[in-house]
């Protein structure tokens, strides 16, 4: 019966309107792979993740995204590469603490939800677009009701300024350009 409960109320808020998430950043994360010597990828995250979510399923055009990205939160699982990576030849966490995401739009794609926005990292902010796996199903649960979603994009690093390198004796370089970057979210409403 509470089943049935949870879901006339997600269907009656969607139906009637946007509904507005909080990003609950102890269940969410942003991480993402870069090809380190050109031979394999550095997978890091950073572990705080806050923002909201106006979700419109009706009116997907509506919907919008507000992130923000704690990026002092780096982990490699390397300590001495996460300090290299809040350097100034990097994030330059002392200038630049955190990287933010707000929506300019929504809308589907081959029956995915795609989200294009501005992205801002090292005090440079570009367009990307997100691919959406999701949004779950809303469930009842620790107070209140929560969706899931995770989001994929490709960046360039040296587009935001994060140009740090080095050559390698038999060549290539030390980081490459291209980073996969992954959000895995979980929001709620009260």
């Amino acid at each position: 019966m509470r089943k049935v409960a949870a879901l006339v109320l997600f269907t009656a808020a969607t139906v009637f309107g946007q509904v507005t998430y909080t990003i609950d950043s102890a269940h969410s994360s942003a991480g993402f792979s870069v090809k380190h010597m050109m031979v394999s990828n550095v997978r890091g995250q950073f572990s705080k993740v806050a923002g909201t979510i106006v979700y419109d399923e009706k009116n997907l055009g509506a919907s919008k995204v507000d992130a923000t990205i704690d990026v002092t939160t780096i982990n490699t699982r390397e300590e001495k590469r996460d300090t290299h990576l809040k350097s100034p030849d990097f994030f330059d966490v002392e200038k630049f603490n955190t990287m933010t995401f707000k929506s300019t739009s929504f809308y589907r794609e081959n029956g995915k939800v795609m989200v294009k926005g501005d992205l801002t990292i090292h005090g440079v902010t570009k367009p990307v677009v997100l691919t959406v796996d999701g949004p779950s199903p809303e469930v009842k649960g620790m107070g209140g009701y929560r969706v899931g979603a995770s989001a994929t994009t490709t960046i360039n690093r040296k587009d935001f300024g994060l140009t740090w390198n080095r050559a390698l004796e038999a060549g290539g370089v030390v980081v490459g350009d291209e980073v996969q970057v992954t959000v895995d979210v979980e929001a709620a409403r009260k």
